[in-house]
């Protein structure tokens, strides 16, 4: 390759360059005016619910409360199947 080869692929590949950061500043500044006009949603207010849990996050019988219910893990097994089935891998 000359000199000028390069040059030239140089000067592509920065403006290819400059046009996606153009464009991603163009879409973040969309985004924050787009999010400035929402209006702001009210704090969901927490609600205490006597769980018997303590600071460690473990119930009073020693289990963990984070544990997903079995039905999720249900449904996300039979999700799984089904994409398996249809030919998509994960």
């Amino acid at each position: 390759m000359s000199a000028d080869d390069n040059k030239s692929t140089k000067a592509e590949r920065d403006a290819a360059e400059k046009a996606v950061l153009d464009n991603m500043a163009r879409l973040k500044a969309l985004r924050l005016a787009r999010e400035a006009s929402m209006p702001q949603a009210a704090p969901k207010k927490k609600v205490a619910a006597k769980s018997g849990r303590s600071a460690t996050g473990k119930t009073s019988s020693g289990k963990s409360s984070a544990s997903k219910p079995a039905e999720k893990s249900v449904a996300l097994a039979a999700w799984l199947a089904e994409q398996r089935k249809g030919g998509f891998r994960t």
